[in-house]
């Protein structure tokens, strides 16, 4: 009978992850809402994920299926000539072409400083504490 019980509740919980893959399809893989509409917490959702392989697997290829229908969406508002939607994607995907917001500076070689955060608590560098000496 315990068994019986058992496996019952393994079937329910198959069903509720089924559905909730359903539901996160529905909801382009936004846990919330998802969560919502079959009257589960997130925290089972996250449970399921660490311990159910083969449904960490799945919600990850709908999560793949939701970046690409964005893509999508993006790609068809650069075609109508959305200006914004040009900038975004040349902003994150034409960085190695030039399409940057800011300069990456790399420094290298010794460098001196000072920083003062107020008069108890003064910082040199160690050379500029060796010449102050």
């Amino acid at each position: 009978m315990a068994k019986e019980i058992d496996n019952k509740g393994q079937n329910r919980t198959i069903a509720l992850k089924k559905a909730m893959l359903d539901a996160l399809e529905r909801h382009l893989a936004i846990i919330t809402p998802a969560c919502k509409e079959l009257g589960i917490s997130r925290d089972t959702h996250y449970r399921w994920l660490k311990e159910d392989k083969d449904y960490k697997k799945a919600v990850k290829e709908l999560e793949t299926v939701a970046l690409d229908f964005a893509e999508s969406a993006l790609h068809q508002q650069i075609k109508k000539g959305n200006p914004l939607s040009t900038m975004f994607y040349l902003k994150c995907r034409g960085k190695k072409r030039g399409y940057i917001e800011q300069q990456d500076v790399k420094i290298t070689g010794n460098m001196k400083f000072k920083a003062d955060f107020g008069e108890s608590n003064p910082i040199q560098s160690t050379s500029e504490s060796e010449e102050n000496s």
